[in-house]
């Protein structure tokens, strides 16, 4: 599904905003014209599947702007959320044929896609591009670690901060801000997918985002800006070790 209002400000690889951190960060003017030759943008509206699990996949593409998720259904029919992509996100694999997941978008969606087999015979010739998406590959197993030992561990509030620490770092990077002490971001998703995401009940996330805005870790303005007034202190509330020193 083209949108033309969605994607007509994205045409040129110098103005997007991903340009710093997509698989193309590396490339040169000559292998961003390459690039350009093979690409082409396409949008989807919220709730609108990008790919099912199992189809033939013949483009691979990055998120330039929204979130999509990724997800696993089982033989019986239940499904869980196992990942979800960002701005600058990679989505499909060079020398996979079909999706491993269902991609949904999460909100209104611009992706920036390549034709597979161009794209693959420029991963085999060009350095920059390659180095990147191995790059992106081990950013994407250390998050998946991360995700597992989040759904495996931690508490309910726990969960909350760590979404909303992930989030913050993200958007930080998008705007090449340094990560600072006062943050600010919108949320990209609604407490519904949240839920899903994380495994609580949306009770349990409702209830979870009053306690920290109660506790002063987060400020809300409307119902998707979120203020974080010390970024470490949410992330000591998550969990994580902030300061990689041995737990007490």
């Amino acid at each position: 599904m083209f949108a033309p209002d969605l994607t007509k400000n994205f045409n040129k690889c110098g103005d997007c905003p991903i340009r710093k951190r997509a698989v193309c960060a590396h490339c040169e003017t000559e292998e961003l014209i390459l690039l350009e030759e093979m690409k082409y943008y396409r949008s989807f509206e919220a709730g609108q599947t990008v790919v099912w699990s199992g189809d033939r996949m013949d483009f691979v593409a990055s998120v330039v702007s929204g979130i999509a998720s990724l997800t696993q259904t089982l033989e019986d029919g239940r499904t869980q959320m196992v990942g979800l992509l960002l701005p600058s996100d990679f989505v499909g694999r060079p020398g996979r044929d079909s999706a491993p997941y269902d991609v949904v978008a999460t909100t209104d969606l611009v992706m920036c896609c390549f034709r597979k087999k161009p794209f693959e015979e420029l991963v085999s010739t060009t350095p920059r591009v390659a180095q990147r998406l191995l790059q992106m590959t081990l950013d994407e197993l250390d998050a998946a670690r991360e995700w597992m030992l989040l759904l495996g561990r931690k508490t309910a509030r726990e969960k909350i901060a760590s979404l909303l620490a992930i989030i913050a770092r993200r958007n930080s990077m998008l705007a090449t801000q340094t990560v600072g002490d006062s943050m600010s971001f919108d949320l990209p998703l609604t407490r519904e997918a949240m839920s899903d995401y994380l495994g609580l009940t949306l009770e349990t996330v409702s209830r979870q985002i009053s306690a920290l805005k109660k506790d002063g870790l987060i400020e809300l303005q409307g119902k998707r800006h979120i203020i974080v007034p010390d970024f470490q202190k949410l992330v000591l509330e998550s969990g994580d070790d902030a300061d990689g020193g041995l737990p007490i």
